[in-house]
């Protein structure tokens, strides 16, 4: 019997959804094996659950949204945060460190029909089988826990830095070589360290790796000659919400 998949959008971009469709070659084979029950960006033809699998991409950011996602964790065995909005709050979260009034003024000409909440990721509110970082997560790590849910065993995902990645392509430190405010050290990897490979820092958007010093990250991006303030935003941009970041993003 084949998987049946649900695939679902809050607060976001859509970018993680974008980079689910590039299956390309992988999805012949895989549809023979899932379902997609439920898909709105990709299928006018959508089913009510059970789902087995739940792929929730984007933030919680309004009453509405609580009730859904609420809903969808009922009709679902496995339930996947897919991608930062949904893992952290992601970017949307930003506007977090102003006020309800003032963000929903900026966005909208008549805000009084607005109704929104501070944003979250949605283990705010329901139970989170797995989380799929990135901003989008890379199409290889969205297939491992389509593999895992298959096969009915936990997914492998990459717990430590993008460090450990940089110095598996033999690059150059661009934090303690270069003095450029990389922020590898605390980065979750899985991206493959694609910054860093063509010379750019990591700006962090796979969020917090496991346990990271962020304490000595901070220190590290003072010396180098960040501001409190740049440093600020640096942990605010992907993850601020998260429980390693919170502290310095001053939330």
């Amino acid at each position: 019997m084949k998987l049946k998949v649900g695939v679902f959008k809050f607060t976001s971009c859509s970018g993680c959804q974008v980079e689910l469709i590039r299956m390309n070659e992988q999805l012949p084979e895989l549809l023979n094996l899932v379902e997609f029950k439920y898909w709105a960006m990709a299928s006018s033809k959508l089913e009510d659950g059970p789902y087995d699998l739940a792929l929730v991409e984007g933030a919680i950011s309004t009453p509405e949204c609580i009730e859904e996602v609420k809903a969808i964790r009922e009709k679902s065995r496995v339930l996947v945060a897919l991608g930062d909005c949904a893992v952290t709050g992601g970017v949307p979260s930003i506007r977090n460190w102003m006020s309800q009034r003032e963000a929903e003024t900026i966005v909208y000409p008549k805000p009084g029909y607005i109704r929104s909440t501070r944003v979250y990721g949605i283990d705010e509110y329901v139970k989170v089988d797995y989380y799929l970082k990135g901003c989008p997560p890379r199409l290889e790590n969205i297939l491992q826990v389509f593999k895992a849910v298959i096969l009915g065993v936990k997914p492998r995902l990459r717990q430590h830095s993008v460090c450990v990645e940089c110095k598996l392509y033999e690059n150059e430190c661009l934090l303690t070589t270069y003095k450029q405010p990389c922020m590898g050290p605390v980065t979750a990897a899985g991206c493959g360290a694609i910054c860093p490979n063509v010379g750019r820092v990591c700006e962090g958007c796979y969020g917090p790796m496991s346990d990271p010093n962020v304490a000595s990250m901070v220190e590290r991006l003072r010396e180098i000659g960040l501001s409190d303030d740049e440093i600020v935003r640096k942990f605010r941009k992907y993850a601020g919400m998260s429980k390693p970041y919170r502290e310095v993003a001053k939330l």
